[in-house]
C-alpha cells in the first residue's frame, strides 16, 4: 500500500494564547505567555503526531484558498504530512479556532466554522484512502457529504481491501449517533472520549458505553479519559490504561494525539494493549507544551517516556 496511514475530516488552524485569565475590559491589552498557531482538528491533529512517530501519512482535509489556508499548508508540509489530497475551496475560508488557555490548562475556544465541512471525495482521495494500510476517519458529524451514508460505502470498501479503521468524531449534535451507526461496521478501533460517547449513546458507565459501540459493530472501543487514562474494550478483554504522570501545560490535541500513537504502534507490530500504552505517552508528551503538536519529538523518544515516565496513581 502507498500510504501508512491516511486522515480524513476536521481539519483547522488553531490559534493558542497561554496564561490567558481573563478578557482585558475596554480597549485595553494584557500580556500572556505564550502564543502559537498549530495544525488541529480530528484528522489534521492525528496527521502531524502519526507523521512525526513516523508514519507516511496523508491528510484528506478541506482548507481554503486564503492566507490561514496556506500558513495550514505550510506547517503540514513542514511537519512531513502529505498535503496533496487537500481539498482547496474558496467558497468558505479555512476553519479556525481560538484557544485561550489559562494557567490551569483549561481552554475556552471560540470556533468560526469554514471550509472543514465541505470535504468530499473526488477519485484522487478515494485512491489515496484504499491505498492506506491504515485510516483514521476523524470528525464523523463535521463531514455532511460523508455522514450521510458515502462515507461509509467508503469505508466498506477499504475494510474489503484490508485497510485498518480507526475512528474519532467530536462535539455530539443530534444527528450524531445515527451518522455514528452508518459507520460502526467497518471500524476496527472506535476511539472517543468517554464524555462525548457516554452523551451520544446515554450511557452512565464506561463499560456500558465502550459495549454500546461494539454491539454497534464497531471490532474494539478505546474509551479516552484525560487524567483518568483510558479503558480498552475488546470481546471479552478488558483492559484499563492509566495515564502518565507529566506537569500539563495544555491539553489541547491529547485526545488526537493518543489516536496517533495507538496507530503508530500498532504500525510497528505492537499488540493492542501495549499500543494503548504507547498512545497514552503520546498524549502525556502533548500535555507538556502548548498546541495538538508539542511535546512530540519521534518514535524513540515517545517510547522511551512510555518505559520511565511515572503513573498516575489518582
Amino acid at each position: 500500500m502507498k500510504n501508512d496511514l491516511a486522515c480524513v475530516g476536521l481539519t483547522i488552524l488553531d490559534i493558542l494564547g497561554k496564561g490567558m485569565e481573563k478578557i482585558p475590559e475596554g480597549g485595553k491589552t494584557s500580556l500572556i505567555e505564550q502564543i502559537r498557531i498549530t495544525a488541529a482538528g480530528t484528522a489534521a491533529g492525528p496527521a502531524v503526531i502519526a507523521a512525526k512517530l513516523g508514519l507516511k501519512t496523508a491528510l484528506l482535509g478541506s482548507i481554503g484558498k486564503d492566507d490561514m489556508g496556506n500558513i495550514l499548508e505550510r506547517i503540514l508540509n513542514k511537519e512531513g504530512v502529505d498535503t496533496t489530497y487537500l481539498q482547496k475551496t474558496s467558497d468558505r475560508p479555512t476553519s479556525a479556532t481560538i484557544l485561550a488557555v489559562n494557567q490551569e490548562g483549561a481552554r475556552p475556544n471560540f470556533h468560526a466554522l469554514g471550509a472543514t465541512i465541505l470535504l468530499d471525495m473526488d477519485d484522487a482521495r478515494l485512491k489515496c484512502l484504499l491505498d492506506s494500510r491504515f485510516i483514521h476517519w476523524g470528525g464523523v458529524g463535521t463531514m455532511p457529504n460523508l455522514d450521510r451514508g458515502r462515507g461509509a460505502e467508503i469505508l466498506r470498501e477499504a475494510k474489503k481491501g484490508g485497510s485498518i479503521i480507526t475512528c474519532d468524531f467530536i462535539s455530539p449534535r443530534p444527528k450524531t449517533l445515527s451518522e455514528l451507526k452508518l459507520v460502526m461496521p467497518y471500524i476496527d478501533y472506535f476511539m472517543p472520549s468517554l464524555e462525548e460517547a457516554m452523551e451520544v449513546a446515554g450511557t452512565k458507565s464506561a463499560e456500558e458505553t465502550a459495549r454500546y459501540f461494539i454491539d454497534l459493530g464497531a471490532g474494539a472501543c478505546i474509551l479516552k479519559m484525560g487524567a483518568q487514562g483510558s479503558l480498552l474494550v475488546s470481546g471479552e478483554k478488558r483492559m484499563a490504561v492509566p495515564a502518565f504522570a507529566v506537569q500539563a501545560y495544555d491539553t489541547t490535541g491529547c485526545g488526537d494525539a493518543y489516536c496517533a500513537g495507538f496507530v503508530a504502534a500498532l504500525a510497528k507490530g505492537w499488540d493492542i494493549e501495549a499500543s494503548c500504552r504507547f498512545a497514552s505517552a503520546t498524549a502525556a508528551l502533548v500535555a507538556t507544551g502548548l498546541g495538538s503538536d508539542a511535546g512530540v519529538i519521534d518514535f524513540a523518544e515517545t517510547e522511551k517516556a512510555m518505559k520511565t515516565l511515572p503513573t498516575r496513581k489518582d
